[in-house]
């Protein structure tokens, strides 16, 4: 038998990103789950963020900001940057990142991180709680760790995760399927 639930917490899992963005002062972190790649022609990728969020104003005045994907050895790092505002915290320096520059647009990517993303904002759709930025994938970089003797991304060569919003937990990814 199946239970009808709050369609606001579906269980589906959602990446975990690490939303780097230049601000004023120093540069931001801000752990999303609301993200996904929408078209190929142009790349594409959409993200939620909360207008009441401090993240969301930086980036909205940014236009261009990097998705850091992490491996489960950034655990620690995203869950503060996902609980504490940049506001009162520089984030890369208590979660222990390093920021290096982004190649084609003005953000700092997260070393640690083995896939960074270079994005810029096309367009911004008000949804309810959150807004969806739409972005141009500009470039993208990946860690040579984690490719396989082809160039080719081995995902078996890293701890991605994922974020289960029903019960609010962290998942590591498994064993290939297919």
């Amino acid at each position: 038998m199946k239970r009808e639930i709050n369609p606001g917490t579906v269980m589906v899992p959602c990446p975990v990103i690490l939303l780097s963005v230049d601000g004023p002062d120093r540069p931001n972190i801000i752990t999303l789950s609301w993200a996904a790649n929408v078209c190929s022609k142009p790349p594409t990728m959409v993200v939620g963020i909360r207008p009441e969020r401090h993240s969301y104003d930086l980036v909205k005045d940014a236009g261009e900001y990097v998705l850091n994907i992490p491996s489960v050895e950034q655990i620690e790092g995203t869950v503060f940057a996902g609980s504490k505002s940049g506001r009162d915290y520089d984030k890369f320096s208590e979660c222990g990142f390093t920021p290096i520059p982004a190649s084609k647009i003005k953000a700092s990517m997260i070393k640690e991180c083995p896939i960074n993303i270079e994005c810029k904002t096309k367009q911004i759709v008000p949804l309810g709680t959150h807004d969806l930025f739409i972005a141009e994938v500009v470039t993208a970089h990946i860690d040579e760790s984690v490719l396989d003797e082809k160039g080719s991304f081995d995902a078996s060569k890293t701890t991605l995760f994922t974020y289960l919003p029903l019960n609010g937990q962290y998942w590591s990814l498994g064993k290939k399927l297919r």
